[in-house]
């Protein structure tokens, strides 16, 4: 059974989260947000370090097209001010990066044929010789500037 909707049909905690199998001040939680306007089912981040540092670090890589290292970028921020570790600078960058391969990704295009040039090809079981089964196998191409 779903919190609110156990919630709904108890209006108290306790019951709430023995009917929903989970902790009564889960429940008190997602029904405090919801009573305040805010979506229950959404998490807040909470406030990293590097936070203010982010827009730098998207600039960065978008320079370098996606291939400039975190240890640099670490030390850059580190003279910007950021007193954070270089396993949170990592893993800003590798958010950051993934960010910009997504928007950067090839793009495929469906192999469409000009008008006259193209091969066709079929095969099929053939007749049986001497007993053998046989496989045909036939192809051809019209292509008009040729003459074919």
């Amino acid at each position: 059974m779903e919190i609110l909707e156990s919630y709904d049909l108890t209006r108290c905690y306790w019951s709430a989260g023995h009917l929903a199998g989970c902790d009564p001040k889960t429940i008190a939680r997602y029904v405090e947000r919801r009573d305040a306007g805010a979506d229950p089912y959404l998490r807040s981040r909470r406030p990293r370090l590097i936070d203010p540092f982010l827009e730098k670090i998207e600039e960065l890589v978008e320079r370098s097209n996606g291939v400039v290292r975190a240890d640099k970028i670490h030390e850059r921020l580190l003279v910007m001010g950021f007193g954070g570790d270089e396993r949170t600078t990592r893993r800003a960058v590798a958010e950051a990066k993934a960010t910009w391969a997504a928007g950067h990704r090839r793009r495929y295009r469906p192999w469409v044929p000009e008008p006259g040039m193209w091969l066709q090809f079929d095969w099929g079981e053939g007749p049986r010789i001497g007993g053998r089964r046989t496989n045909l196998f036939c192809a051809w191409w019209r292509g008009v500037a040729s003459g074919w």
